[in-house]
């Protein structure tokens, strides 16, 4: 998934450009000097850079908007091209368009989702609410292009926003990046890190550790059981997921203004989720109610709490890890990471579990982006959200960085991780925790008094029972068996006292 671009300079935007802008000059705006040229839009006329494909609108967001530096992400941008695209084939197919035009749009569409002329949209993701900035953007652009051969006359509103208002393409634009996001990128890792989990699982399978509650000692289980508890987390959240998009892909492009559909063909909205569907071989729809896709963006917000639902199961296993890692003598070193790096600047040989921090880090972002969003999702007000850019970029920033941690962590940690038996025995032999398979047979009270004295004397278990049980030795063998208690069930065979 492609990284955060980096908001251009406005005279730079045509340079940084993989289209060799000086060769694809913006028409139809006047010359103002050097360097730049001058175009009008509906509030009178301004000065735009020379070589930048877009026009007087997009112009006016970047000197409106000069808050974080950062622009639209890249995935949104491909959405919004994919839905211009489809639109201008659907009005083409209608009749709406003509067919050199609608195949002129079409074709530079594909262009700007190709990301072949990123640099040409600066604008910042704080501006206008509705998003109108960068629709009209996109509008500019797309309508640069698709007239640049001299042949096509191509208007930013009257052809490329056809049967559109940002109100609609905002919030479908939303859905069909963060989808394809999911879909194309997120799944994948998490599928990814969830058979790497189950692999280290199945090889790990008779490896008995202690368990632990409260951070304290408690009854043994594999290392297989831990860490298939993890891939179990992951299924659910993957599950969780995917339900999700059922909502998500029900796209509300064909509501227009407010939802009524004003100025838009009335098949427009279903023959356009069509056409997405094609373009990207994954299943849009018409939502069956437009105002609600203006109005809400409560599938978004679902979207991104099952998105901190996976950071939180995440956040376990880091935080596990590092535990499991920590030492490595004076921790429970139980498990050793690959050594990636140096772990100070001035301990040397220290190394430190720097996956799983920076997991935990992706983390705690995600879930306040889930903040941000939550804030966001509820700040609509009668038929539209005021807030949809925001939504946007946090979405798709939190399925970019879980995705990519998620990949790091399969990969530098998990993958990689080695178990130390001898530091594991030790400790499990030395469990007193281990009596409460005595409790059937000898007492609750009985196997308290010898876990309390096997701790205080630093004794096994097996040893104190022997003294203390009344038990014999091939009996304890059998019950205080750390691989036997793993698999569960009553290990006395029943009866004694109950506890």
């Amino acid at each position: 998934m492609a990284s955060k671009r980096k908001t251009p300079a406005a005279g730079a935007a045509g340079k940084r450009d993989g289209d060799k802008a000086s060769g694809n000059d913006r028409t139809g705006g006047k010359k103002a000097g050097a360097g730049f040229r001058t175009e009008h839009d509906s509030m009178g006329e301004l000065s735009v850079p020379a070589q930048a494909l877009w026009g007087a609108q997009t112009q006016r967001a970047v000197q409106n908007f000069p808050i974080s530096g950062v622009p639209m992400p890249r995935e949104f941008i491909r959405a919004l091209a994919l839905v211009k695209g489809a639109a201008a084939e659907v009005n083409g197919g209608f009749g709406l368009l003509g067919k050199a035009q609608a195949a002129a749009i079409r074709a530079a569409a594909a262009e700007v989702a190709a990301g072949e002329h990123d640099a040409h949209f600066p604008i910042d993701v704080f501006q206008t609410g509705s998003g109108t900035s960068s629709n009209m953007n996109a509008n500019e652009v797309i309508a640069a292009l698709a007239s640049r051969d001299g042949r096509h006359a191509i208007h930013p509103n009257d052809h490329v926003n056809l049967g559109q208002s940002s109100n609609d393409v905002i919030p479908t634009a939303i859905r069909v990046s963060a989808q394809l996001a999911i879909v194309e990128f997120l799944l994948p890792a998490l599928a990814h890190l969830r058979k790497t989990i189950q692999g280290r699982a199945r090889e790990l399978a008779k490896a008995v550790k202690t368990g632990r509650t409260h951070l304290m000692d408690a009854m043994p289980l594999t290392f297989g059981q831990e860490f298939g508890a993890w891939a179990a987390q992951l299924d659910s959240a993957q599950q969780r997921i995917e339900d999700s998009l059922k909502r998500l892909r029900r796209l509300p492009i064909g509501g227009t203004a407010i939802g009524t559909g004003i100025n838009a063909d009335p098949r427009f909205g279903k023959a356009v989720a069509k056409a997405l569907s094609a373009a990207t071989g994954t299943r849009f729809e018409s939502a069956a109610d437009k105002f609600e896709g203006l109005a809400s963006q409560d599938d978004a917000v679902e979207l991104s709490g099952q998105l901190s639902a996976l950071a939180v199961a995440l956040s376990k296993i880091a935080n596990d890890l590092r535990w499991m890692n920590s030492g490595p003598l004076a921790g429970l070193g139980e498990v050793e990471l690959p050594a990636l790096q140096p772990g100070s600047s001035i301990m040397p040989g220290k190394v430190n579990p720097v996956i799983p921090e920076a997991l935990a880090m992706v983390c705690a972002q995600v879930m306040g982006h889930h903040a941000a969003i939550t804030v966001a999702g509820q700040s609509g007000n009668f038929q539209l959200n005021v807030m949809l850019p925001l939504i946007a970029y946090d979405l798709l920033d939190s399925i970019r960085l879980l995705g990519n941690a998620m990949r790091l962590l399969a990969d530098n940690a998990i993958a990689g991780l080695k178990v130390r038996g001898d530091r594991v025995r030790e400790a499990l032999d030395r469990n007193p925790i281990l009596v409460t398979a005595l409790n059937p047979i000898i007492g609750y009270e009985k196997a308290a008094a010898i876990a309390k004295r096997a701790y205080k004397e630093g004794r096994p278990v097996l040893e104190v029972a022997l003294e203390d049980s009344g038990l014999s030795e091939k009996q304890l063998r059998r019950l205080l068996d750390p691989a036997a208690l793993t698999r569960g069930g009553i290990q006395a065979g029943g009866g004694g006292a109950g506890g």
